[in-house]
């Protein structure tokens, strides 16, 4: 049987607790306990819970990979990818009553001012994000399904600064109805 990779434990526990709980409201301990580890154990793999909190950081954006994935999809047209994405996303946040939000916008609100560190690994995959997203938009405007009113970098930020804002709302609201007015508004006004 192989021995557990300890380091990795603590990663995924991090991500799930950081993600449910916030940073400042996680100590060390309760990631540790959360992974089944010593506490001890933590600091011969991170030499921070600020050090974790930016790997946790990408390790989220690769979790999120396979959801990505749909928007490179080859067989479907631009503006239905785009649609299909958010509309998965908005599914994926109903099902847990919109309680926790996405982890790169509560660290972000959190976290932006505390860690220059975070907040660095947090632009760059914000960047990421709409740099898919973007492409998607650009494939829409080049085959005419979609406005050239605005640069596709300047629609995809609208896009994912309009839909963090809807969740937000969301969980303030405790209801999916801001994530459904954010798909229904962006796809009948905005993006023709």
């Amino acid at each position: 049987m192989p021995k557990p990779n300890v380091r990795e434990e603590i990663l995924a526990a991090g991500v799930d607790t950081l993600h449910r709980h916030g940073f400042n409201a996680t100590s060390v301990q309760d990631i540790t306990d959360a992974a089944g580890v010593p506490k001890g154990s933590f600091y011969n793999h991170f030499e921070s819970k600020e050090a974790l909190g930016a790997e946790v950081v990408q390790r989220f954006m690769q979790n999120r990979k396979a959801h990505l994935a749909i928007l490179r999809d080859p067989n479907m047209a631009p503006l239905s990818r785009l649609r299909k994405y958010f509309e998965g996303m908005n599914q994926m946040f109903a099902k847990n009553n919109c309680s926790h939000g996405c982890l790169l916008g509560n660290f972000g609100a959190e976290l932006s001012d505390q860690s220059p560190l975070i907040r660095e690994r947090l632009a760059g995959a914000f960047d990421e994000w709409s740099k898919l997203i973007a492409n998607v938009i650009a494939e829409s405007q080049a085959a005419g399904d979609m406005s050239k009113d605005f640069s596709p970098k300047t629609l995809a930020g609208f896009f994912l600064n309009g839909w963090e804002g809807a969740l937000l709302r969301a969980r303030v609201d405790k209801n999916r109805a801001p994530l459904d007015q954010f798909l229904e508004v962006s796809f009948a006004k905005v993006l023709t």
